[in-house]
């Protein structure tokens, strides 16, 4: 079984942005596995978390784009905090662009979807033209 869990919380200060998760913290250590995929049902961006046994989707919903677009355009690798770990979320940068770049213009991804998604990163993708 899948475990999904929602970045809810953030904090930008001019040194970090920093997303957190409210549900009860795994037993397991974390890890980040620098990967992101997206959940168009749920307009989404999805980050795995590896526990060693199984992987943990944190989903970024359309609220908390804002900020992935900051992340983004500041350069920074945002950070995630769920109890008492607190991850940087590796190889973000890389794996953001290759999505932003595959979803835009393509109705593959659903019309609602790649809209969203050009207009939360629009000065994102201007400020990398």
């Amino acid at each position: 079984m899948r475990k999904f869990v929602e970045a809810k919380k953030e904090s930008v200060t001019e040194e970090k942005i920093q997303f957190a998760i409210e549900e009860l913290e795994p037993f397991e250590s974390l890890e980040a596995a620098g990967q992101m995929i997206t959940d168009t049902d749920h307009n989404a961006f999805v980050y795995l978390l590896d526990t060693g046994n199984e992987f943990i989707y944190v989903q970024f919903a359309e609220e908390t784009w804002p900020f992935l677009a900051q992340a983004l355009e500041r350069e920074d690798v945002p950070l995630l905090s769920w109890g008492q770990q607190v991850l940087p979320l590796d190889s973000f940068h890389e794996e953001m662009w290759m999505l932003i770049d595959n979803i835009e213009g393509n109705d593959n991804y659903g019309e609602a979807f790649h809209l969203a998604v050009e207009k939360a990163f629009h000065e994102a993708l201007a400020s990398r033209a």
